[in-house]
C-alpha cells in the first residue's frame, strides 16, 4: 500500500470527549473512527489489525477442535424467555426493538440459547460428542459506561465458543485445553507476559470462572497476583476460604490493576435443561448435555495491546498483529535517484510477499517520521540520499528507534530473521 493512496490519515488531536488512551491513539493514527459513545468504525489500518487478531484466535480455536459458524444478530424473545434471560431484570444490557406489527426483536449480546436450539437438531447420541462450536461475530450490549474506547463498546466483535460434552470429566478436560489455547493467543498477540489466568466468580454457573487479566494501570479490575505461579484472584472472590482452597497465601500476593481480555466458564446444564438438549447414553437413557463457554473480545484485545504497549509517540504493534510488517519511508529531498531506489525496494518487498506500507507522500521528513511513530509498524526502512550513497537502507525498530545501515543484498534476510 502506498501511503499517498491510503484512505485514512493521521491527525494531531483526538476528540475532546475521548478519554481512553487506546481510542485517543487509534483515532489519531487513523485506525478507527468514532461514531458515537461506545461505537467505532474500523478503518483500513485498524481492520487489518482486527483481522489479524481474529485469525490468531481462529487458528488456536481450530487447533483444539473448534468448528466455526456464524449465527444471526437478530434474536426472537421466545427462546430467551425459556431461560429467563429476556427479562431486563435478569440481563440489563439488551438492545431491543418493537416492530410495526407489535412483536419484539433483540440484538444478540451472547449466543448460548440460539446455539443450543441449533444443537437439538443435530445431536442425539453419546456418539455425537464432544463438540465445540465458535463464531467471530458482532455483539451488542447497552453499556452504561462507554468511556473506555474499544475496551468496552456497545457494538463490538467477539469470539464466543461453546463446548458440548457428555460428563463432568470431559467438561473439565476441554476447559483446560481452552485455557492453554488462550495462553497461546495472548502470547502470539504480544501481551502474554503481562496476562494472567485469574480465578473469578462463576456466577450462577459454577463456583469459579477463569478470567485472563492483562496487567494495566488503566484496568477496571483489581486482582491479587502471584507472579511466580502466574495466577491471580479477582477481588470479587478474594477471601481466606478461597485462598486456602487455591493454596495461596496473602503475603505472596500483589494487588494490581488489570483489564479482563478473555474468560471461560463451565456452564453445566444451565442452558441444556430449560431448552431440552439431551442425548441417549450407551444404555439408551436420556442425559442432559453439559456445556462450557469461552469468550474473547477481539477489539478488546486490540485496545489492550494499545493500552499496554503504546507510548508518548504513538502505537507500538507486536509483529504478528501489526497492520504491515514494514514501513518504508522515502526521504527524497527532490532527488529522483532516491525516489527510484525507494520504488525499487517497494517492488522487491512486494515480490517477496512482505507486507509494506510505503510512505511516498510529498511531505517533510519530520512529518513522515512522526506519522511513522504514531502508526507504530514494528520495522522501518528508510531510503534517503545518505543511504543511497552508502549502498543500502536504514533499518530500525519502532520499539527502540535504533537504526542500522543494511546493504541492499541483506534487506530480505534481515527482515525474514526479524519475523
Amino acid at each position: 500500500m502506498r501511503q499517498s493512496q491510503l484512505f485514512t490519515r493521521t491527525r494531531k488531536d483526538a476528540p475532546k470527549d475521548e478519554v481512553a488512551k487506546n481510542a485517543q491513539l487509534l483515532i489519531r493514527a487513523g485506525f478507527i473512527h468514532k461514531e458515537m459513545a461506545g461505537v467505532y468504525s474500523f478503518l483500513p489500518l485498524g481492520l487489518r489489525v482486527l483481522n489479524k487478531i481474529a485469525n490468531i484466535i481462529r487458528e488456536e480455536m481450530n487447533a483444539i477442535g473448534g468448528q466455526e459458524i456464524l449465527m444471526t444478530a437478530l434474536q426472537e424473545p421466545e427462546i430467551w424467555k425459556k431461560t429467563g434471560r429476556w427479562d431486563d431484570a435478569v440481563v440489563d444490557n439488551w438492545f431491543k426493538t418493537e416492530l410495526s406489527e407489535g412483536t419484539f426483536l433483540g440484538l444478540g449480546h451472547s449466543h448460548e440459547e440460539p446455539l443450543v436450539r441449533i444443537m437439538t437438531q443435530y445431536v442425539s447420541s453419546y456418539k455425537d460428542f464432544p463438540k465445540a462450536v465458535y463464531q467471530i461475530q458482532t455483539k451488542f450490549r447497552r453499556e452504561l459506561r462507554a468511556k473506555s474506547g474499544i475496551l468496552r463498546g456497545r457494538e463490538f466483535l467477539m469470539k464466543d465458543m461453546y463446548s458440548f460434552v457428555r460428563d463432568q470429566k470431559e467438561l473439565d478436560e476441554f476447559h483446560e485445553r481452552a485455557a492453554k489455547a488462550y495462553v497461546k493467543i495472548f502470547t502470539r498477540t504480544g501481551i502474554g507476559e503481562r496476562t494472567f489466568r485469574t480465578f473469578a466468580s462463576g456466577g450462577s454457573f459454577s463456583k469459579f470462572s477463569d478470567e485472563f487479566q492483562m496487567l494495566c494501570d488503566a484496568g477496571e479490575d483489581t486482582i491479587y497476583l502471584h507472579r511466580e505461579k502466574k495466577v491471580g484472584v479477582n477481588r470479587e472472590v478474594y477471601n481466606d476460604d478461597v485462598l486456602s482452597e487455591l493454596g495461596l497465601k496473602k503475603g505472596d500476593l500483589e494487588e494490581v490493576k488489570a483489564i479482563e481480555i478473555g474468560n471461560i466458564f463451565k456452564l453445566g446444564t444451565r442452558f441444556s435443561e430449560p431448552l431440552g438438549l439431551t442425548f441417549k447414553d450407551d444404555t439408551g437413557n436420556d442425559q442432559l448435555v453439559l456445556m462450557g463457554c469461552y469468550g474473547i473480545g477481539v477489539g478488546r484485545v486490540m485496545g489492550s495491546i494499545v493500552e499496554a504497549l503504546g507510548d508518548e509517540k504513538g502505537l507500538v504493534w507486536p509483529k504478528e498483529v501489526a497492520p504491515f510488517a514494514v514501513h518504508l519511508i522515502s526521504i527524497t529531498g527532490g532527488n529522483a535517484d532516491v525516489e527510484k531506489e525507494a520504488d525499487r525496494v517497494y517492488e522487491m518487498l512486494q515480490e517477496n510477499d512482505i507486507e509494506v506500507l510505503y510512505d511516498d507522500r510529498d511531505v517533510r521528513a519530520g512529518e513522515k517520521f512522526a506519522d511513522g511513530d504514531l502508526i507504530g509498524i514494528p520495522t522501518r526502512l528508510i531510503v534517503s540520499e545518505k543511504t543511497v550513497s552508502a549502498g543500502g537502507v536504514e533499518l530500525s525498530q519502532r520499539s527502540n528507534g535504533k537504526g542500522t545501515l543494511v546493504s541492499e543484498s541483506d534487506i530480505l534476510e534481515r527482515l525474514q530473521n526479524d519475523k
